[in-house]
């Protein structure tokens, strides 16, 4: 490793190739931080990092499928062996199928929870005994969703449980390691511009679209400055905590 690899943060983020997990990338990048970026999308994950190279940032392209626990194992060490470490886990990969309740197959159950909750599960395990080597503050994000409290909103009920079970994921690390200098926390936004708008139907859209405060979407951009604001030295006194970003759409 190089002097400057040494003095830099190394953080893993998941689903990095496009989306919020782009943005947030991009913004630990500009933030001078070392970006291991995992998907399982090797195209869009090649095309990302093409795009990143041109401005000479440290992103490095992983591809794994995060539900298989021997790739997750593949990626950390790699991240070791490459960076020495990491510092910051990022978990933000994750779907949504838009399936009714009684419809929902095993198989369509099981993969909802296998990408949405047990990649972060795995990404948890295999980061944490790297941070308990590394020096300072160590930082745990999780990207839940306000749809694991708001039942007005259309989310279906295994997406639902998915972010739920990663928000007291959450919690529980927060607690066991909080003495060990590792926080963990989730952001839990509303609707976000992202590809996933394209699995809606229009008469959906335009609804929770106008349920919204401001009348539209946040934007990626925006949970990606609320990542980097908790990996910040700001942010080393928050743990356990679930941030619900909505735009005041909740206030009563």
């Amino acid at each position: 490793m190089s002097k400057q690899q040494v003095n830099q943060k190394v953080a893993v983020v998941t689903g990095a190739a496009r989306g919020i997990g782009k943005a947030i990338s991009q913004k630990l990048l500009q933030d001078g931080l070392i970006v291991v970026g995992a998907d399982i999308g090797q195209a869009e994950l090649e095309a990302t990092a093409a795009e990143f190279s041109k401005s000479g940032v440290p992103f490095t392209p992983f591809t794994a499928d995060l539900t298989d626990d021997g790739q997750v194992k593949e990626l950390f060490a790699f991240t070791s062996q490459t960076h020495g470490g990491v510092d910051v886990l990022v978990n933000n990969a994750g779907t949504c199928f838009l399936t009714d309740f009684v419809d929902i197959s095993a198989e369509e159950f099981r993969a909802q929870m296998a990408i949405n909750f047990d990649s972060a599960f795995y990404c948890c395990q295999q980061a944490i005994p790297q941070m308990l080597e590394r020096p300072g503050i160590k930082k745990i994000v999780n990207i839940s969703s306000n749809g694991a409290y708001n039942f007005d909103v259309f989310d279906p009920a295994h997406y639902r449980a998915s972010k739920a079970a990663m928000d007291t994921m959450t919690k529980h690390l927060a607690r066991q390691y909080a003495t060990q200098g590792i926080a963990v926390n989730s952001i839990a936004p509303a609707m976000t511009r992202t590809d996933l708008f394209d699995t809606v139907t229009p008469d959906i859209l335009a609804q929770a679209l106008a349920g919204m405060p401001r009348g539209d979407a946040m934007r990626p951009e925006e949970i990606a400055a609320w990542v980097a604001f908790l990996i910040s030295p700001a942010g080393d006194c928050s743990s356990g905590n679930v941030i619900i970003l909505n735009q005041g759409r909740d206030v009563r």
